[in-house]
């Protein structure tokens, strides 16, 4: 069916892993492994919309109404906000202009479980795409996944790309 893009949202966050100030290792898994299994060659047919959440305690960033939808709307940021999460959508937002399929993306606080299930209400994407860490039950107690829980209550379809065995860090609680 030829018309409207298909809506990919994903929901991105920072690598918890010391001095590595950068995507995490399963939002990074999960938005190559979408551009290799789902987007492939039909960049046309699809948008991507990159949701980070930052946790309140976070100090920074205070712009949440910005969309971010080319490398040029980063340009004129100062160095904190850059540092602020914004480093982690330019990420994204540039290798989607490298390949050519449009998107956006943009930052909202709080609990990301709670927000990124209320952004899917909003915005109302065909599906969303989470990253997981692929934990043992064990593990899970202590993180509680954000995966699971939109899995259960988001208002589409959700798809979780779990981190490959050979990415796990030392910590595999670490990502």
């Amino acid at each position: 069916m030829e018309g409207e893009p298909t809506r990919i949202m994903m929901g991105v966050n920072e690598s918890t892993i010391k001095g590595y100030p950068h995507a995490s290792i399963s939002s990074r898994g999960a938005f190559e492994w979408t551009l290799q299994k789902i987007v492939r060659s039909n960049t046309s047919g699809f948008k991507l919309l990159f949701l980070h959440v930052q946790v309140t305690d976070e100090d920074g960033f205070d712009d949440m109404d910005s969309i971010y939808a080319s490398p040029e709307d980063f340009k004129n940021l100062n160095h904190r906000d850059r540092a602020k999460g914004l480093h982690l959508l330019e990420h994204f937002v540039t290798r989607c202009h490298e390949i050519g399929i449009s998107c956006e993306a943009w930052i909202k606080k709080g609990d990301p479980k709670e927000v990124i299930c209320h952004e899917v209400k909003r915005v109302q994407p065909d599906f969303l795409v989470v990253g997981s860490r692929g934990l043992g039950p064990f593990q899970r107690v202590f993180v509680g996944t954000v995966s699971e829980f939109c899995a259960k209550h988001a208002e589409c379809p959700v798809l979780t790309i779990k981190r490959r065995a050979d990415e796990t860090p030392q910590d595999p609680v670490d990502d």
